[in-house]
């Protein structure tokens, strides 16, 4: 306070004019924010924020040529539909499965790329080439694999097993998540290989020269510095749990196998009924129950690496 009454001394007090030009900075300065953040800001606006709306619009009323206000009726006549419960479980047990096996095996997979192995350039290269396939290659490979005359039964067949149609059993979930693996473990791997690369090397030096064991190391050192990756690579491979339906759409149809029926399925089945209500509702309990999802991973991600951070 002293030094600011000791500099308006000098300067003397602000008059109307400097005033004037001060705020005209601040307007400057504010439009030329707006117009840098605006187109992006009016693309959020029409492309997500307003189409969003309209779905919670339409979840609250009777239907769309009586716009009566219902209330939260369409989110209980959705719980209690047999339909929607199947989808959500399968859904839920499927992303419960899959992406902690793929935030693991691809951690695994860095891990062992770190160390000094032999042909990790081809180990790197295989993990990362479903990436460049085409979906409807991966969808081909897939039939030629797990048909009922396919390649696995054809191999399981020399042990003496019976044959098994594996999109149409209760085994149908595990070629999926096999997919769904086989398409997210290289991304997710080189993730994890940038931050191993970033972790100090003073801290591993250290506890080697203080005789700390391997898994001391990956627990107390490599895993709280790998926790903002470990987050986004867990957020990313719950998204593309979800993505996966394209690939289950185009190998088993509209109304797949009861374990592959999942909510992609019975939104899209909603969407070709015209029967909004019942979709916008399964699109607002979806985006709520994502939405809390990623808030207990990163208040996770902040209470176990809040001491690295910086």
């Amino acid at each position: 306070m002293a030094r600011k009454a000791r500099l308006k001394e000098i300067r003397g007090p602000i008059t109307a004019k400097e005033r004037a030009e001060g705020v005209l900075l601040k307007l400057k300065d504010a439009l030329s924010s707006l117009l840098f953040s605006g187109p992006s800001f009016i693309g959020v606006l029409i492309f997500f924020i307003v189409p969003f709306g309209v779905v919670v619009y339409y979840s609250l009323i009777r239907s769309s040529l009586n716009p009566e206000f219902v209330g939260l009726d369409n989110y209980l006549n959705l719980i209690k539909n047999s339909t929607f419960q199947t989808a959500a479980r399968n859904t839920a047990i499927f992303s419960a499965t899959a992406v902690p096996l793929a935030v693991v095996l691809s951690l695994v997979l860095a891990l062992l790329l770190d160390t000094r192995i032999p042909l990790k350039s081809q180990f790197r290269t295989f993990f990362l080439s479903p990436m460049m396939v085409p979906v409807a290659s991966i969808v081909l490979i897939w039939q030629v694999l797990f048909n009922q005359n396919g390649v696995v039964n054809d191999v399981t067949a020399l042990f003496g097993a019976e044959a098994i149609d594996w999109f149409k059993s209760d085994h149908a979930p595990l070629v999926v998540i096999l997919l769904f693996l086989w398409k997210n473990l290289g991304y997710n791997m080189i993730l994890f290989m940038s931050a191993l690369a970033n972790i100090p090397t003073e801290l591993l030096e250290v506890a080697d020269v203080e005789g700390a064991s391997p898994l001391y190391k990956f627990f107390a050192i490599k895993l709280r510095y790998l926790s903002p990756t470990v987050l986004f690579v867990a957020i990313l491979s719950l998204i593309n749990s979800f993505k996966v339906f394209r690939e289950v759409y185009l190998l088993t149809g509209n109304y797949p196998f009861d374990s592959l029926y999942t909510l992609q399925h019975f939104m899209n089945n909603m969407f070709k009924s015209l029967d909004y209500q019942k979709l916008s509702a399964a699109a607002v309990m979806m985006a709520i129950v994502m939405v809390v999802i990623i808030a207990v991973l990163f208040i996770v991600e902040d209470w176990f690496g809040k001491d690295v951070e910086g």
